[in-house]
């Protein structure tokens, strides 16, 4: 009687000890069904939620960006006349460029600004000279100084004066020089330097400007479609 007293105790606890396994196994693996119910829950909501691929900003993070369609606008040149872009007909797209009489950036650039324009222009992308600096902040940067500066360089294109600083807002524009290319259509597709090599021409390995007017040329996207522009600050009279 003894024995079987014992016998059956050993039954009822092994019976216990794999009915506790066999509980213990299956709340192991609702949990790791939970687990793998919530991970997938948590991955939905982070791709949910993660930045989309955008096309790069300029660096102010304000104006235009490539993509956007920029509005015409109508500033007075260094001959006394009120240009729009409009205003160029034939042109299949412009090279706005913002620029200035002191920045020692732009004045290494007049030059090469020249070159590009006649090289590009006879493709179709005029050279369009913004000045967007306060002449109250920075005299040299006067209308009269404009003229003066145009005369002696012998300026192939229009140089314009933002003389109410409303335009280079619109833009984004930062410094000086920054260029924004637009196509026919008034569409910016380029934001940045005009090269790789602000200081030294006789350095330039990669002629941003140029490379992306030849890409559209293409029916290409430029690439790269944005760059870090080289220059001054733009100067404006602080409120």
């Amino acid at each position: 009687m003894k024995n079987l007293f014992s016998f059956t105790l050993v039954l009822a606890l092994t019976t216990l000890i794999f009915s506790a396994c066999g509980d213990a196994a299956k709340v192991a693996d609702n949990a790791t069904d939970a687990v793998k119910e919530t991970a997938e829950k948590t991955m939905e909501v982070v791709k949910e939620n993660a930045p989309k691929a955008l096309t790069v900003n300029n660096k102010a993070g304000t104006g235009y960006q490539v993509g956007d369609k920029a509005a015409d606008f109508k500033l007075k040149n260094v001959d006394g006349t009120a240009v729009s872009l409009t205003d160029m007909k034939d042109a299949k797209g412009f090279i706005v460029t913002f620029t200035c009489n002191h920045c020692p950036y732009s004045v290494l650039y007049e030059d090469r600004l020249i070159d590009l324009h006649n090289e590009m222009a006879a493709k179709g992308y005029p050279v369009v000279a913004i000045n967007p600096n306060d002449p109250k902040v920075q005299p040299e940067d006067s209308f009269e100084g404009m003229q003066k500066r145009s005369a002696e360089k012998k300026f192939p294109f229009v140089y314009l004066f933002d003389d109410n600083q409303e335009v280079y807002p619109l833009f984004g524009a930062t410094r000086t020089p920054h260029v924004f290319l637009l196509d026919k259509e008034m569409v910016v597709q380029y934001i940045g330097a005009i090269d790789n090599n602000a200081k030294k021409p006789e350095a330039v390995t990669i002629n941003y400007v140029k490379d992306a007017i030849m890409a559209l040329e293409k029916g290409e996207k430029p690439d790269p479609n944005f760059t870090k522009a080289i220059g001054c600050s733009i100067k404006t009279e602080k409120i």
